[in-house]
């Protein structure tokens, strides 16, 4: 099952190098490395190493900020134990579970330990949820279960779904330092699954209170899921609104048997309504009924997912025998169910049991993916086309190659540009596709294309958004790309430095997860006033876990800002003390004066306020605000142009969406400011806030050269924090 490797015969088969002259002795590689191979010399104060305790990791490599540690040798692992694939004997009508956990303490103490516990764990990172993977790790390795899911249920409610549709390759695994290094991870996806199987995941520990947070959600899937479980547990009063007449949303629908069991994806639901969560099934909520829902509670989750299906607009798209994903997912899992009629349903897409009969499969994501091995358990001959690369592909690579194992033929860079039939559809043409790097579109080739004898087209590309919802929510959905610097934590610690290993497909897991903490903390700010979104609906389809996360930010935001909708009681609504944050742009120190200035008289009026440059706030600071006071120098020549202070306009053009919260703006000038004042007013609409007052301070409220006047910045600053407090109190307190 494993191989051991002998620590005389190979470590010494390391070497590290230490290129004295680039060592500054920041002991970066000494506070990460995992073996205590590496120290300080006391003279020079440069790293030395220490080649028998080198395990090859390649940590110190990757985090050294000047390049002076190179690693030469094999990495010190045992080998992973993957189970066997469960390949049914009869794959029709056959939808029981094919990938396997770990079914021994024996098997998880093994892969466990070879886990390295790295004092700054890039697994983590990796992880859309940030679980604490090396302290689960080791509770596996102590056989402590309980203890296991303490940890886990510090950031994920549903471990047992997770762990069996993330796609660890390009999250936690590709993440693994083992995986940085050229080699093989940690099945960090099976262990939390051994976690899950072995010991039933708690309930939500639900807290009594007399007058609870109501809250609305729309949607029961991941997010709904997530943010349901921390509010509930919270003692808030939660409904839940779904469209369809099951709960659960795409992991119910959406994955078949063989991938995640009906048992285990209902789950959640079953415990959240043993907790007191009001579920409404068959109870959409449309766009407009937003606006209603807000009579009736303090708060409003929107978490409908992206359940459109998208569908290619090519010739003889609207040929019979052409359907999409969700249609063909839903018959064919109720067909398979006990009492289910394959043979219906056959009947019903127009396939009969003329043996031989063909599905052509247009994507070859996971949900393209289950919709070819589905078919194929409908006993239908199953071709999967994607325009991409093959390296690029979106699917998981153990998904892609079960399903090819199954029977099912996947085309890569290839694209449908037309159906061809007499009312039914009966052949495909597939043209040529070239992708060379995973970054660009993929181009059409101008080849002959090739011609496909089909009896049904199912078009599973994946899903967008409702569109109606946009009128409601304009800003959405957010594009969920990091723009700037990393912060220095990402930089340090390693990710950012190498893709992962060819065992998990080179995935770009750096930058992968620093885009989806663009999602994540966009889940902590209200998109419009006492309205957060979270999951699908936020950023556009994403990943389970993803929503999961985000609905739980959304949840602790809400907890957090405690909104209350205008017939609470008085009690309920003056019982929170305003956050507010002042951030500024300065550049003499005037601006960041009288910032100040302002917060002292906030402080006095009974607000919380912190000051901070703008350099200093990103979303965690936002979301932590009930309002914003946004200061700034007037920059420029009044015979030419005044403006705002640069600093300023590039921060609210990369803030996330201020979701709007009441802001309070002013400027500084020297001369005059013209139109900047305005301008700094409508850049902060643009962000999506509520101006509620703006305000210039010239050199008349100044005292001698540019210092503040003892008196006339109070005036000033009381009128500021008179505006924003009668503000806030109206939307918070």
């Amino acid at each position: 099952m494993t191989a051991t490797i002998s620590t005389t015969e190979t470590r010494a088969e390391r070497h590290v190098t230490v290129l004295v002259d680039r060592c500054a002795g920041c002991q970066e590689c000494v506070i990460r490395c995992p073996a205590g191979a590496l120290s300080m010399e006391p003279v020079t104060w440069t790293a030395i190493a220490n080649d028998a305790l080198c395990v090859g990791c390649r940590q110190c490599e990757r985090t050294c900020p000047f390049s002076a540690i190179t690693v030469d040798g094999p990495l010190a692992v045992t080998e992973r134990y993957d189970p066997p694939i469960h390949q049914p004997v009869e794959l029709r009508n056959n939808v029981e579970e094919t990938r396997r956990g770990y079914d021994t303490w024996e098997e998880a103490i093994a892969e466990a330990n070879r886990c390295l516990s790295c004092p700054d764990p890039t697994c983590m990172r990796g992880c859309p949820a940030h679980n604490d993977i090396p302290q689960f790790v080791a509770a596996v390795r102590d056989r402590d279960l309980e203890r296991a899911h303490t940890i886990l249920r510090r950031t994920t409610v549903i471990p047992d779904i997770c762990s069996r549709v993330c796609n660890q390759a390009a999250q936690c695994e590709g993440a693994c330092t083992w995986s940085l290094a050229g080699g093989v991870p940690v099945a960090i996806g099976r262990l939390e699954r051994f976690i899950a199987d072995h010991a039933l995941v708690p309930a939500p520990a639900v807290t009594a209170n007399e007058d609870p947070l109501s809250v609305g959600i729309i949607g029961s899937g991941p997010a709904g899921i997530g943010a349901a479980w921390d509010l509930i547990e919270a003692g808030a009063s939660v409904t839940v609104y779904e469209k369809d007449d099951t709960a659960g949303g795409l992991p119910i629908w959406g994955m078949p048997d063989f991938t995640l069991p009906d048992d285990v994806a209902t789950r959640p639901w079953r415990q959240l309504v043993d907790a007191g969560v009001d579920l409404r099934l068959s109870t959409p909520i449309p766009a407009e009924s937003i606006d209603q829902l807000l009579t009736v509670h303090d708060a409003v989750v929107v978490a409908h997912g992206a359940g459109v299906p998208i569908r290619l607009p090519v010739p003889g798209a609207d040929l019979e025998g052409v359907v999409d994903a969700t249609s063909f997912l839903k018959g064919a899992k109720a067909a398979m169910m006990p009492g289910g009629d394959p043979a219906g349903l056959r009947a019903e897409l127009g396939v009969g049991e003329q043996r031989g009969a063909r599905v052509l499969v247009l994507g070859a994501g996971n949900t393209a993916m289950d919709v070819a091995r589905m078919a194929r358990r409908l006993g239908l001959e199953a071709t999967c086309v994607d325009w991409l690369d093959e390296r690029f592909a979106l699917a998981r690579p153990d998904e892609l190659a079960e399903a090819r194992h199954e029977g099912v033929d996947v085309r890569f860079l290839r694209t449908l540009t037309a159906l061809e039939g007499d009312g039914r559809v009966a052949r495909a043409q597939l043209a040529h596709t070239v992708q060379p790097e995973r970054a660009k579109q993929p181009t059409v080739l101008k080849t002959v294309p090739d011609v496909l004898d089909v009896d049904l087209v199912v078009m599973a590309m994946g899903y967008r958004l409702d569109a109606t919802f946009h009128e409601a929510l304009p800003s959405l959905p957010i594009k969920k790309r990091h723009v700037g610097m990393p912060h220095g934590r990402w930089s340090a610690s390693g990710i950012l430095k190498n893709p992962a290993s060819a065992y998990n497909h080179h995935n770009p897991v750096g930058s992968l997860a620093l885009d989806r903490e663009v999602g994540l903390w966009a889940a902590t700010l209200p998109q419009r006033e006492r309205v957060w979104v979270a999951g699908d609906a936020l950023t556009g389809p994403a990943t389970v876990v993803e929503a999961m996360a985000q609905g739980r930010r959304a949840a602790r935001s809400i907890l957090d800002a405690h909104p209350a909708r205008p017939d609470r009681s008085s009690a309920f609504r003056t019982d929170h003390e305003p956050r507010i944050l002042v951030a500024y742009a300065s550049a003499g120190g005037t601006t960041a004066a009288l910032s100040q200035v302002i917060a002292d008289n906030l402080g006095v009026a009974g607000a919380r306020v912190s000051v901070l440059p703008v350099g200093q706030v990103g979303a965690k600071e936002i979301a932590a605000a009930d309002a914003l006071v946004l200061g700034t120098w007037v920059e420029g020549l009044v015979v030419a142009k005044v403006r705002p202070a640069k600093a300023m306009r590039d921060w609210l053009a990369s803030a996330p969406n201020l979701g709007a919260k009441p802001v309070a703006t002013f400027c500084t000038f020297g001369v005059n400011p013209r139109g900047a004042s305005d301008e700094l007013a409508e850049l902060v609409r643009a962000a999506g806030a509520t101006v509620v007052t703006s305000e210039v301070f010239g050199p008349r409220d100044r005292g001698e050269g540019a210092r503040l006047h003892p008196t006339k910045p109070e005036a000033f600053a009381n009128r500021i924090a008179a505006r924003v407090i009668a503000r806030v109190a109206a939307v918070v307190a």
